[in-house]
């Protein structure tokens, strides 16, 4: 049985999929058999497997970082929008059929033997399993029905590194507000908190590390510096892909 951890971020774009890249990379060198996991993904553009399966680009790149071959099983429920209020749902990597936001809202739960089955099928087989969640945790306005974020913690017992952008500014409200926007179960499923993207001295950071702990005792797990990579976009905030086909409800976020 695979022992899970969850990269979770306060809002989209802050670097959850690389960071759960170089985790799967730190693990495999440490001799872990390790495969990536995101339960349900947002993406234009698809990766065709060996078996003609299509799943998550995000996740094709962890798996590469892990060593090993991609499988729709790491990605089993992924969206591919059509237009401003629809997508495509693609099912453990086969097409599943086109959902307005509000229809698959409310039918998303029906997709969770899918992604356990999945989610089961990679336990049996590896030591560790890197899961990304999407988006925040604390949009409060979606997390009932959640099956990405906590939800998915929830289901496998994952504890859950929170991740932070510090370079578009106010990291530490990130941080915080995330946290206090979470019930308190989710909180204690917060095991550590990470600053992505650090430009600069370190040093300076270290009187709002502390000040940040006062505030929410746990602690900051690790500084990770800028570094610019040529990977493909994904998110729905991300700046090269057309804003117009995410601005509806329908989100990876949850």
């Amino acid at each position: 049985m695979a022992k899970p951890i969850m990269i979770q971020g306060t809002m989209s774009n802050v670097g959850k999929s690389v960071l759960a890249g170089a985790l799967c990379r730190i693990l495999k060198e440490d001799g872990y058999k390790t495969a990536p996991f995101k339960s349900q993904n947002m993406a234009l553009n698809s990766y065709i497997t060996k078996e003609g399966l299509e799943m998550g680009r995000a996740q094709v790149m962890q798996a590469e970082a892990a060593g090993i071959e991609p499988s729709a099983d790491m990605n089993p429920i992924l969206l591919k929008p059509t237009n401003d209020t629809g997508s495509q749902i693609i099912a453990r990597g086969r097409p599943f059929g086109m959902m307005s936001a509000s229809e698959y809202y409310k039918r998303k739960k029906e997709f969770i033997p899918s992604i356990m089955e999945s989610y089961r099928k990679l336990d049996e087989t590896y030591d560790v399993i890197v899961i990304e969640g999407a988006g925040s945790p604390a949009e409060i306005n979606l997390k009932k029905d959640d099956i990405v974020n906590m939800g998915m913690a929830k289901l496998v017992d994952a504890p859950v590194l929170l991740v932070g952008d510090i370079d578009r500014g106010g990291v530490f409200a990130q941080l915080v507000g995330t946290i206090m926007l979470l019930e308190e179960e989710e909180r204690r499923r917060v095991k550590g908190l990470v600053m992505n993207k650090f430009r600069g001295d370190k040093r300076i950071l270290e009187p709002g590390i502390k000040q940040l702990y006062d505030i929410c005792p746990i602690p900051v797990a690790g500084v990770i510096p800028y570094v610019k990579l040529d990977i493909d976009d994904e998110d729905s905030l991300a700046s090269r892909i057309e804003p117009s086909v995410y601005n509806a409800h329908m989100s990876d976020e949850q």
